[in-house]
C-alpha cells in the first residue's frame, strides 16, 4: 500500500513536467509590426521553459540578419493546466518585456502578454509548430 501511494504521488509530481514537454520544439512566430517572423526554439531550462530566437525572416519570407538571433525570447514559463503557460516574453519589434500567456492548441500557440501593471497588453498572434 505504501508503494502504491508513493507511486501515485510521484506520477502527480511528474505530470506537470510531462505536460510542459508539449511546448518543447520549434515555433514560427506570427508577423510582428514590421512583417518579420522568426523561429523560436523552446526547451527545458531548469524547472521552467525558455525559448531562443534561432532564425529570423523578413516580410517576404527571406532569411535575414538580426541582432536578436540567439536572444532568449521566452523564459520563466511554466504550465498552468489546460494547455496554458505563463511566464515572460520579450518582443523585439517593440523592445518590451511582457508577462506572457501562451495557450497551446495542437500545433498552434496563441501568444499574448501585458507589461507589468497590466496597463499595456498585446496580442502576439498564433505561432505554428515547425519541427
Amino acid at each position: 500500500m505504501k508503494h502504491m501511494i508513493l507511486a501515485a504521488v510521484a506520477s502527480l509530481a511528474f505530470a506537470g513536467v510531462a505536460h510542459a514537454d508539449d511546448l518543447i520544439g520549434n515555433w514560427r512566430t506570427a508577423p510582428d509590426d514590421n512583417g518579420n517572423t522568426g523561429i523560436i526554439q523552446v526547451q527545458q531550462c531548469g524547472a521552467a521553459l525558455c525559448g531562443t530566437l534561432i532564425e529570423a525572416f523578413d516580410a517576404s519570407g527571406a532569411t535575414m540578419t538580426s541582432e536578436n538571433v540567439g536572444r532568449q525570447i521566452i523564459w520563466d514559463t511554466v504550465p498552468e493546466g489546460g494547455g496554458e503557460y505563463r511566464g515572460r516574453l520579450y518582443s523585439p519589434d517593440r523592445d518590451r518585456t511582457y508577462r506572457s500567456r501562451l495557450q497551446l492548441s495542437g500545433d498552434q500557440l496563441v501568444v499574448s502578454g501585458c507589461v507589468m501593471g497590466g496597463a499595456v497588453c498585446r496580442e502576439g498572434g498564433r505561432w505554428q509548430r515547425v519541427n
